[in-house]
């Protein structure tokens, strides 16, 4: 049930690669910033894993040449964490790390993926994204496409990984294309992130992406896609969508 699940409390984890990075200097910036520098996997040492794990990161999306070099090149490693974060302080922790990812990037790091959600950025992509959240009047935005990896395919099942780390269920679309899918999924979770009426959804309700859109039927499932151990883990379960009949 996903009453157990809320037991378990998830964490932000990114990996900071950079040449010549000074771990001393990550670490004072962020333990200023309230997080946990990891001096047992952090090393003064390429890690030849990199560049696959940020293939798997989805870093196309947004990198380019110099990043994909920055990680062919790297020579250090740093893990950052965040605490656990309790139930409800998703955003602030988020909001907190987007804003330390910047910090890093704009302090010698060249690349950053998050280990929480498989998703990584480039560069640029990360300081726009810092940028437009210190402007926004509403965090959720800028929080949801940076912390939010989607859509995933599994099968017939196109769904989302990410949305623990904003204190939300993840979503999950069943027998639609990749393009439906993650409209879907970015009109329910922005729903639920920045709507009063997001936050009490319930089994068997309609929803639509546009009033002419077709309709979808919500049904409420815990988290079975991973260990309660996994850093992709959430406990607040997912909200599958099901073309209605």
């Amino acid at each position: 049930m996903i009453e157990d699940q809320l037991m378990v409390t998830p964490r932000h984890v990114i990996c900071v690669l950079g040449t010549g990075l000074d771990l001393d200097a990550v670490e004072s910036i962020a333990e200023e910033a309230g997080f946990e520098f990891d001096p047992e996997y952090s090393e003064a040492e390429p890690d030849p894993r990199m560049p696959g794990a940020f293939r798997a990161s989805a870093a196309e999306a947004s990198f380019t040449d110099a990043d994909w070099e920055a990680v062919e090149s790297h020579d250090t490693v740093a893990y950052i964490l965040s605490r656990p974060i309790l139930p409800g302080m998703g955003p602030l922790v988020s909001e907190l790390l987007l804003a330390l990812t910047a910090k890093l990037l704009r302090s010698g790091a060249t690349a950053v993926k998050n280990e929480s959600n498989g998703l990584a950025h480039g560069r640029d992509r990360w300081l726009e994204m810092a940028d437009d959240l210190a402007a926004a009047d509403d965090n959720s935005v800028p929080l949801y496409f940076a912390w939010v990896k989607r859509p995933i395919v599994d099968g017939s099942l196109h769904f989302s990984c990410g949305m623990h780390l904003l204190s939300q269920p993840d979503i999950e679309v069943v027998d639609a294309g990749p393009e439906e899918a993650r409209k879907l999924i970015d009109a329910l979770a922005l729903y639920m992130l920045t709507e009063e009426r997001g936050q009490h959804l319930s089994d068997g309700e309609g929803f639509r992406v546009s009033e002419d859109a077709p309709r979808w039927v919500l049904s409420q499932h815990p988290c079975d896609r991973y260990e309660d151990d996994d850093f992709f883990f959430n406990p607040h379960g997912y909200w599958r969508l099901t073309r209605d009949q």
